[in-house]
């Protein structure tokens, strides 16, 4: 998969999540790239996705910066 493809297909995993209420809870940083856990605050359900590509790093970076502003 090119690392395009890569991007596309975290950020649409990311973006799902999102849409479905879920909140960044916690990231780990590894040299595989990021472990980023959701927590949806209303039905108590935990997801936890692998990030690695950068591109993708840095947009949920900003996600995260957007949900502890608001």
């Amino acid at each position: 998969m090119s690392e395009y493809h890569q991007f596309l297909d975290e950020r649409d995993k990311i973006d799902f999540l999102i849409q479905k209420g879920f909140r960044i809870h916690g990231v780990n940083e590894h040299l595989n790239g990021s472990t980023v856990d959701f927590v949806h605050p209303e039905e108590n359900k935990t997801e936890t996705l692998l990030i690695g590509n950068a591109n993708a790093r840095k947009y949920f970076s900003s996600l995260l910066i957007q949900q502890n502003q608001g």
